[in-house]
């Protein structure tokens, strides 16, 4: 049940060179996502919601701006923020990022191999959860890109993080790959109760979640409010 806040962002403004021109990406950006809440970030290609993302997931820092997660702030101590990310946060990317001369299994065992203790009963069982059970020992070469993308799903919930973070995973899949793997994602993300923002420019998608949330030109142009705090009754 969504009953609290869990990441809050605060003003957030990023900004790039291009040879003598500045691009503002992020223009004072705030937000706020509840525990165990779905939201789509929305825009154009180029709008700033990977940059956003980014800067929210404590990947990229903002130039500008507070980030906090579970009532710490990111980006004061950048040891502590990526032992935060590896036991807290889980990610899901476009290109899948698995390596290529492990396997499957090996690919998703990865993150509980920086934590120094191998989870590979736990691996297979996610493999098994994502519908992968007869192709743990293939390497990513010998995979779809919706069976590779199942594959970095299962790694970003290995550690069961408390916040998943996606940047289009359904980009380089087609359609029908595409939907069965966010279909799968947002199953497993309510099924462990767990926070989860996708960026996306699929408007279709964007409606299975909790709410959608639009980007335009580094601003955020429509964001509904956030749900009511809920209390639980005995």
């Amino acid at each position: 049940m969504i009953s609290e806040p869990q990441l809050v962002a605060r003003d957030l403004r990023r900004s790039f060179r291009i040879g003598s021109r500045r691009i503002e990406v992020l223009r004072g950006i705030s937000l706020t996502a509840m525990r165990g809440e779905v939201i789509f970030l929305c825009g154009a290609s180029g709008a700033g919601k990977t940059t956003l993302l980014y800067s929210l997931a404590g990947l990229e820092r903002p130039e500008a701006g507070e980030v906090h997660f579970e009532g710490k702030p990111l980006y004061r101590n950048s040891f502590e923020d990526a032992r935060l990310r590896n036991r807290k946060m889980g990610f899901v990317f476009q290109s899948y990022f698995l390596l290529p001369e492990l396997t499957a299994l090996e690919n998703v065992r990865l993150p509980s191999l920086i934590r120094s203790r191998s989870q590979d009963n736990l691996a297979a069982s996610y493999l098994e959860r994502v519908g992968l059970a007869d192709r743990m020992h293939h390497l990513p070469s010998e995979m779809s890109g919706g069976e590779q993308q199942r594959v970095a799903i299962a790694r970003a919930l290995v550690n069961d993080p408390a916040i998943l973070f996606a940047d289009e995973p359904t980009g380089n899949l087609d359609s029908a790959s595409g939907r069965a793997v966010m279909e799968l994602l947002l199953e497993l993300a309510r099924e462990k109760q767990r926070t989860l923002l996708v960026v996306t420019h699929d408007r279709q998608l964007a409606g299975l979640g909790d709410r959608q949330i639009f980007i335009r030109d580094g601003l955020l142009v429509h964001q509904p409010a956030a749900p009511v705090l809920s209390t639980s009754s005995s």
